[in-house]
Parts: structure tokens; sequence; C-alpha cells
């Protein structure tokens, strides 16, 4: 990735932006069952209101036991993509009761082919929030959060978006400044607004042959706020999520190459 001069805004420090530590590669034999029927419950493979096989079989099946595979359907319980009815076991919910938002479920999603509908949907929410977000956290930030925020956009510009410690930091820049909100409706958000950005910024990355070079937008985005100007801010977070719209798009394209498999762990 060609070098970039590093912006005014963008303190040179040797602190770097906190993120979390990778998760173990190897799941649970409950997670690895959750994930698989997760999978296809979300691509379909699975549609709503099918009925999936009894425990006994199930568990022959995945070769694992009947606690593990109850636990499995657990996991997706709680995320709302079955539910038990008497008489009748375990069936696909609706898609109108998945926690779509959900971190794994947004990972299962995008384990698979995710259709332009959905996409867009994702992109439509981004769009509604966050440009507010960035608008109250110009006039609500604390030297902290401004802190965390420049620190994420300072690894960004040391790791580029192409590399897994440059989307940790992306991830640190956006959840410094979802909490600069000042909303806790907002806030609460930020982990399924966090995976989303992980998940199609890998995506345009791995699939683009040379994506445009978002920096300059989130830069943008952060001297508003450093600034305390409210409305700059808010149209500037526009356009960051209208570029990242049109270059997930472009990466659609027939001929893109395969989704990613996995989401980023930070």
């Amino acid at each position: 990735m060609p070098s970039r001069q590093p912006e005014a805004s963008i303190p040179r420090t040797e602190k770097k932006p906190r993120v979390r530590k990778p998760r173990p590669r190897s799941l649970r034999l409950h997670g690895t069952v959750a994930r698989t029927l997760g999978i296809r419950i979300v691509s379909g493979q699975l549609a709503p209101g099918e009925i999936l096989e009894g425990e006994i079989a199930a568990s022959e099946q995945f070769k694992v036991s009947r606690t593990a595979y109850r636990e499995a359907i657990r996991i997706l319980a709680a995320k709302g993509l079955v539910h038990s009815r008497p008489k009748i076991g375990t069936q696909v919910s609706p898609r109108r009761e998945w926690h779509l938002l959900d971190p794994d479920v947004l990972t299962w999603i995008f384990a698979g082919e995710p259709d332009d509908a959905l996409i867009e949907s994702l992109f439509e929410l981004r769009r509604i929030v966050e440009p507010d977000a960035a608008r109250m956290a110009a006039l609500r930030r604390t030297p902290e959060q401004l802190a965390r925020m420049q620190e994420g956009l300072a690894g960004v510009d040391r790791h580029g978006f192409d590399s897994e410690e440059g989307r940790c930091c992306d991830e640190a820049f956006h959840s410094a400044l979802l909490e600069a909100s000042g909303n806790d409706f907002i806030i609460s958000l930020t982990s399924g607004v966090a995976a989303a950005i992980e998940l199609t910024t890998a995506f345009k990355q791995q699939h683009l042959p040379a994506p445009h070079d978002a920096l300059p937008v989130h830069l943008a985005v952060l001297e508003a706020i450093e600034a305390q100007d409210a409305e700059r801010a808010h149209d500037a977070m526009a356009r960051l999520v209208d570029r990242g719209f049109a270059d997930t798009m472009e990466a659609r394209k027939p001929g893109a190459g395969p989704v990613p498999r996995m989401r980023i762990s930070c």
C-alpha cells in the first residue's frame, strides 16, 4: 500500500489504540454446531418455519453429545434464529425475529453471499445512525474519547485498511465516536455497527483490486469533531457511509471473487 503523508490532525504517538485480543481459533463443540446451523439458516438452506432434526438424530449427525446440541440450539434461540414449540420441535424463526445486528449473525451472513437488498439495508441503518452520532460527538466528546479516535486513525494510517491491525484500529475509531455521542441507545448499537464495518471493510479490501482510500474521508470526520463543528461532522460521516456503500456494491459485481469466510477478530 503506498505510503501517505501524515495529516496534521493525527498525533504521532507510540500509544496504540486499545483493541481486543484475538479469540481462540478453536470453538467449543456447541459453538461449532451453532455456527453451522446459523449459516444454514441465514443463507436460506433452512427456511423460516422449517423444523430442525430431533435432538438424537442431530447429535449423531454432528457427532456431539445431546447436551452440546441443546446448548447450540440455546445459542441460536438467543439470537432469534429458532424457537421451540411443544409437540412440534425446534423451528426456524421468521426473518423479522432474527437479531441481525448480533455480531455472530452478521458473521454468518457474510460467510455466504449476502444479497444486495440486505447490504443496502445495512448501510441504510448506518446512514440513519452514524451521521447524527457524529453530530452529537462533535458537541459532547471528551478529551479521552477524542484521543481514542485520533489513535484509531493513526493506527489505520500505519497499517492500512487491508490489514487486520488496520481494521481493528478503524473499529476503535468508530466505537469511540459512537460512545462520544453520549446517547445510551446509540452506544448500545456499537457492537453491531462495529461488526458491520469490519465485515464490509474486509469484503471490499479482498474483492476490489484497488479500493478507494477511505482514510481521507475518515479524517474529515475526525477534523470536524476536533473543531466541534456538528454540521460538518454530520455531513462528513454521511459521505463516509455513502462511499462505503458504493465500494461494497462495486465489490459485489460478478467475478469479484468469493465472500470472506470469517470475521476479523480484534
